[in-house]
């Protein structure tokens, strides 16, 4: 499958995936740290530690011999999911939360909890507001650019919608 999305899913879209992630990067590391934190099974942690390691998001390091014991550390890859875990954290919050949130994202240095955004970084403008769009990119296959459109039509009627914007003005 070419989507981004669902490429991404069949890494991390098992729900207990996405909550050993979200523990080794609070810095868990250690299996049994993993089980008493989750309450979950050791068989099922120990397939969804195989599958994180094998989608190299999680790099497994020895640190004993005798017993051997791993510990399991987020790789580049897996510290990339960082954003996706705290905006998950941000939406749960949002709409699923009627009593309120049991987990928010502070400032270390203020103390002070912050709402998160995804912003533009040419611009600094959140990317949810209505100028942004998807677009079919440059390894997009035929269902994709027909279903997105290519980055060269997005990009023309962008550049048509800023000249009529400006005509309008002038007058």
């Amino acid at each position: 499958m070419s989507c981004p999305i669902a490429r991404s899913l069949e890494r991390v879209g098992e729900w207990w995936s996405m909550l050993i992630m979200r523990d080794a990067l609070h810095g868990m590391t250690r299996f049994d740290e993993f089980q008493n934190s989750l309450g979950i099974a050791p068989n099922m942690l120990t397939r969804r530690l195989n599958s994180l390691v094998e989608a190299g998001l999680l790099e497994r390091r020895r640190y004993s011999e005798h017993p051997p014991r791993h510990e399991y550390v987020p790789t580049a890859r897996g510290r990339d999911l960082r954003p996706v875990v705290i905006s998950l954290l941000a939406w749960g919050n949002r709409h699923f939360a009627p009593e309120g949130p049991s987990v928010v994202l502070i400032n270390r240095k203020t103390g002070v909890a912050v709402d998160p955004i995804l912003a533009d970084p040419a611009t600094g403008r959140p990317v949810d507001e209505p100028d942004y769009t998807f677009a079919a990119g440059p390894a997009a296959g035929p269902r994709t650019r027909q279903r997105y459109g290519a980055v060269d039509d997005a990009q023309n009627r962008a550049e048509a919608s800023r000249k009529s914007t400006s005509k309008a003005r002038s007058r």
